[in-house]
């Protein structure tokens, strides 16, 4: 494999022109979207129009006349196709950790009636939010209720028992891009009597999900990595409709009342995937969230995630082969299914060698402990770009062009 081998995958490759609906600065290499993924084209005209004539010349008549209320539901029917779910099951609303916070707590609730089960299972290596969010609503609650964290994937099955009420996963690891079977996953956690809840945030519009299919009870995730919503881009919250009715939540805020504007004192849930709203939400940045869902609907999940195996493996490759005198560990699965759409090395140094890597223009990000992570986001990533960043990492590590004492930013 040569740069001339993947100059001619480019020219063959079906995605690539979706690429020019995203606007990238040339001479960059973005290998960043499993953290923020790149602005589409559409999206400053979109805002400029919400904030000019939406907001600046319709003013509060464009609840109605733009249909802002509706966003919420609108964009969720939008995203349902890519998480296997069906219209009137999500809405794109809140943080993820609001949403997460939200689900937990109906889970338990659901599961009230069975007094002996009060322990989540989690991974201690799930995102640091997922956890805060589970530790401080136990706390909260202050019923007994027990979060149990697991140290390695095989702990799983046995930790989860007669005791368990819910089960709390992210489907790809945020540091090193393990994929879990989410069949198998949930099919074990309700023999043994528990409901499964996935956070989506590294799998969403990277890898394809089929929540219905797959027996999750519920799921949140994040619309500003690959589903490419912005910066701070509002997340989503997904109830099957086989749990609406016993779906409630303590965050009951006016926009999850079944009839808002009665202003009644007391709180009526809405009927649906209304009752997971809360307060009014951020419409600019909601309508950001539509311009990348509209690309995607130009290509399909089994072509994203074709390219996504393809530009991973070759990455792996490459490092393995044009690196291979350096100290790299590979912390990601081999194994297609087992592994999301990004790659991980570990490195003594790696904080280090990620600032000059930044430095020269290709974009990753950092994790301890001494990861570096390398996201493939099949819309605008292209081969010649991973044989281009693994000769810049080579050259770096060859000349050892990093500096070890390299301040920290606020952000890794």
């Amino acid at each position: 494999m040569n740069r001339n081998d993947c100059l001619a995958l480019d020219a063959n490759d079906a995605l690539a022109p979706l690429r020019q609906q995203f606007d990238l600065p040339e001479g960059l290499i973005y290998l960043d979207g499993n953290s923020l993924g790149a602005r589409p084209r559409a999206a400053l005209a979109r805002a400029q129009d919400v904030i000019a004539r939406e907001w600046g010349t319709d003013l509060i008549t464009s609840w109605n006349t733009a249909g802002w209320f509706d966003l919420p539901r609108r964009l969720g029917d939008r995203l349902a196709p890519l998480i296997g779910a069906q219209a009137g099951e999500v809405v794109v609303n809140d943080t993820t950790s609001l949403n997460l916070f939200k689900a937990l707590a109906a889970a338990l609730h659901m599961q009230a009636a069975s007094p002996g089960r009060k322990v989540i299972v989690t991974e201690r290596s799930n995102f640091p939010t997922d956890l805060y969010m589970a530790q401080g609503l136990t706390s909260w609650l202050d019923r007994g209720y027990e979060v149990r964290l697991v140290d390695s994937v095989e702990e799983l099955e046995g930790a989860i028992g007669q005791d368990c009420a819910a089960v709390m996963l992210t489907h790809v690891n945020y540091r090193t891009g393990y994929q879990h079977d989410m069949a198998a996953m949930s099919r074990h956690a309700h023999q043994q009597g528990a409901l499964i809840l996935w956070d989506l945030a590294h799998s969403a519009g990277a890898v394809p999900l089929d929540l219905r299919r797959d027996g999750a009870d519920l799921a949140v995730g994040c619309t500003y990595k690959y589903l490419n919503g912005g910066p701070g881009a509002p997340a989503f919250i997904w109830v099957p409709e086989r749990h609406q009715q016993a779906f409630t939540q303590p965050l009951s805020g006016w926009w999850g009342h079944a009839r808002p504007f009665a202003m009644a004192p007391e709180f009526e849930p809405a009927a649906g995937i209304g009752r997971a709203l809360c307060g009014t939400q951020p419409i600019v940045s909601l309508t950001l969230v539509e311009c990348g869902l509209e690309i995607f609907e130009q290509t399909s999940m089994q072509a994203i995630r074709a390219k996504s195996l393809a530009l991973t493996d070759l990455f792996i490759a490459l490092v393995e082969e044009r690196c291979a005198s350096h100290p790299l560990g590979l912390a990601t699965p081999r194994e297609h299914a087992r592994r999301g759409s990004q790659v991980s090395f570990t490195h003594p140094h790696g904080y280090a060698v990620m600032q000059a890597l930044i430095a020269r223009g290709v974009i990753g990000d950092y994790r301890e402990p001494a990861i570096m992570r390398f996201g493939f986001t099949p819309l605008y990533t292209g081969f010649a770009e991973v044989w281009d960043a693994v000769e810049i990492l080579r050259h770096i590590l060859d000349d050892r062009a990093y500096d070890i004492a390299a301040s920290r930013g606020a952000v890794t």
